[in-house]
C-alpha cells in the first residue's frame, strides 16, 4: 500500500492559492500570485530538491497538472523539469475522457476518494500531492493522507484560496527547518 504526503506552499493565513507566479492563478480575482518567490533560498530549494529524489509517483489535480507540467516544461533549463517528466504522475478529475499529454501520466476519473483509495491500496510506495487544493481537502476528508510537509511563509494575505478547510485535522510535527527567509518547512505526521 503506498503512502500520500502532501507537499505544499502556505501562508501564515493558510492560503496556498498561486505561489509561485504572478499568472499561475488568479481565480476569484486573486491579485497576490507569485506570494512566495521573495521567501526561496538554498535551505528551501534543498529540502524541495532531496524530498524529490526520493517522492516517487505524484498526485495531481487536472489544473494543477496542466499548470505545473506546462510551466516546468516550457522554464528553459531548470532542476525540476526531469524530475517532473521523469516520474509517475496520477492526475485526478471527473472528466472522462481526458487526454493526458506529458509522458508517464495516468489518469484516475471519477471522485477523488474512491480513485485515490483504490491507487493507494494498488500500488507501493510514496505519493506526494503538489498544489491541487481541491483534491487535498477532499484526501484529508477521507482519510487518505499520511503526511503534510508544509513550507510556513512569514505573511498573511488575507485572501485567496486556503489549503485546509473546516474538517479537523490533527498533526504530529516529525521534523521542523526554517530557512533563511524564514519560512518554517514542517514535516507532520496525519494522525
Amino acid at each position: 500500500m503506498a503512502t500520500i504526503t502532501v507537499f505544499e506552499s502556505v501562508t501564515l493565513d493558510g492560503v496556498m492559492q498561486a505561489p509561485g507566479r504572478p499568472d499561475e492563478d488568479d481565480r476569484g480575482g486573486f491579485a497576490h500570485g507569485g506570494w512566495a518567490i521573495p521567501y526561496q533560498d538554498d535551505v528551501a530549494a534543498r529540502f524541495a530538491g532531496e524530498r524529490m529524489g526520493v517522492a516517487g509517483a505524484m498526485l495531481f489535480g487536472r489544473r494543477t497538472y496542466e499548470d505545473v507540467l506546462g510551466f516546468w516544461t516550457s522554464a528553459g533549463p531548470n532542476p525540476f523539469t526531469e524530475a517532473l517528466v521523469g516520474a509517475r504522475k496520477y492526475v485526478v478529475s471527473r472528466q472522462s475522457g481526458l487526454r493526458l499529454a506529458y509522458p508517464n501520466s495516468t489518469a484516475l476519473i471519477g471522485e477523488a476518494a474512491e480513485t485515490v483509495a483504490a491507487l493507494r491500496r494498488d500500488v507501493e510506495g510514496s505519493i506526494t500531492v503538489l498544489g491541487s487544493g481541491e483534491l487535498v481537502r477532499a484526501l484529508l476528508a477521507a482519510g487518505l493522507v499520511d503526511e503534510m510537509v508544509l513550507l510556513q511563509h512569514p505573511l498573511v494575505l488575507g485572501s485567496g484560496t486556503r489549503l485546509l478547510g473546516s474538517d479537523r485535522v490533527a498533526l504530529d510535527l516529525e521534523h521542523a527547518v526554517t530557512t533563511t527567509t524564514g519560512v518554517v518547512i514542517g514535516q507532520y505526521a496525519v494522525r
